[in-house]
């Protein structure tokens, strides 16, 4: 753990990619051309090489967390709340879903 595992994406910041599934678009129904636009991120993302992408909001978390499932990219998708719980010790036993199995007992509440 730590910065020296950050892999950051290219583009970033301002000129990266959406996931494809915000502003309404993942309960639209059109989940074909959804996961069509979506792919751009998940090409974009499994060039990291990560094992973690780590998602700012619910629709990223839902959206990339499909794609690397139809996809099969077999990358984690965590929300940032969750490593910051993690990170804080207050993140509980039964909000570890979608962590691997390298973080699942990681600051575990005794």
């Amino acid at each position: 753990m730590g910065e020296e595992n950050f892999v950051d994406m290219v583009p970033n910041k301002s000129n990266n990619f959406c996931c494809g599934g915000g502003g309404g678009y993942l309960q639209s129904g059109y989940t074909d051309a959804r996961r069509k636009f979506g792919k751009i991120k998940f090409d974009q993302i499994m060039r990291t090489g990560a094992h973690y992408c780590i998602t700012p909001c619910h629709n990223c978390h839902s959206q990339i967390l499909d794609l690397s499932e139809y996809y099969e990219g077999g990358f984690y998708v965590v929300h940032l709340w969750t490593l910051i719980c993690l990170s804080l010790g207050i993140l509980g036993e039964e909000e570890r879903e979608y962590l691997g199995p390298d973080l699942k007992e990681v600051n575990l509440p005794k």
